[in-house]
């Protein structure tokens, strides 16, 4: 299968449908990048998204498949997902999934190369099991004949997200631009959490241990203005006028964290499409 990644149109994407998260776009747009000029990448691109709820983890992985893959029939055939709650919900059956989950990298990669795996609600995840597809991660030529430095897996994780959201804040409370947050920082803070958090998915996990994760890509909590171009934007969706006093209220609702300042969204924009439904 031909390598289509994107890159100017996936930039271009990011840049016009993502809110309030420049350091996740940043990074993502960068690791993409670097990677895809790679003609022989060293090991497979592994990123892992960490936020509340509705801050865009989903958003920006469907932006991705969607410019790795233009067509619909490829993206069903080279875009893999996994839900943790959907696909591996019995800790017992864990040695079966692992099985499973090895069998279907092993046989999607030989097929193609560059194909995209999504593992969302990483918190859910059996313990143990993600860390099966270490083979398939390292800084290897091949494994058994099959070449991984091509794949992208991409882990989704509420875990990390209230500490992210603390730093956001004590930035805020000392009149600091959510922009000043440094990068680094955040990623050893989400690094060590996640390793240390039974609710992660990734606890104790050699996985990590072994620094298989590229990224470690933090999603900031969304503030009122941020929630007011989703509202703008679904109501465009929509083909409904802007009205600014209707976004202005939608938005004023969703702001709800903390108590006292309402700065914050404590579900980003999970809510915009119903609220907006709601209202019009």
């Amino acid at each position: 299968m031909k390598d289509t990644l994107d890159i100017p149109a996936l930039q271009m994407a990011l840049e016009r449908k993502v809110f309030g998260q420049h350091l996740a776009t940043q990074v993502v747009l960068k690791a993409l990048s670097s990677h895809a000029r790679d003609k022989q990448p060293r090991k497979p691109l592994v990123m892992s998204f960490h936020g509340w709820t509705g801050t865009g983890k989903s958003f920006i992985s469907r932006i991705i498949a969607q410019n790795l893959y233009q067509h619909h029939q490829a993206r069903r055939s080279f875009v893999h997902q996994f839900n943790a709650v959907l696909h591996f919900p019995h800790a017992d059956h864990i040695q079966q999934y692992k099985e499973q989950l090895q069998n279907w990298i092993r046989g999607n990669v030989s097929a193609c190369p560059r194909s995209l795996f999504i593992f969302s609600e990483m918190e859910q995840m059996p313990y143990g099991l993600i860390d099966s597809i270490i083979p398939y991660l390292g800084h290897r030529e091949a494994v058994n004949g099959i070449y991984y430095g091509k794949a992208i897996f991409l882990f989704l994780n509420n875990a990390g997200g209230d500490n992210i959201t603390e730093v956001t804040l004590d930035h805020w409370r000392k009149q600091k631009e959510r922009e000043e947050i440094p990068l680094r920082d955040l990623q050893s803070m989400l690094s060590a959490e996640i390793f240390n958090n039974k609710n992660s998915g990734f606890w104790n996990s050699k996985l990590i241990q072994k620094n298989l994760v590229d990224y470690f890509i933090p999603f900031l909590p969304l503030e009122y203005k941020h929630v007011k171009e989703c509202i703008r934007e679904e109501l465009r969706y929509q083909g409904h006028q802007e009205d600014e006093d209707l976004i202005i209220k939608i938005a004023l609702e969703m702001s709800d964290y903390p108590n006292d300042d309402r700065i914050y969204s404590s579900k980003g924009c999970k809510t915009v499409t119903s609220k907006v439904n709601l209202n019009t």
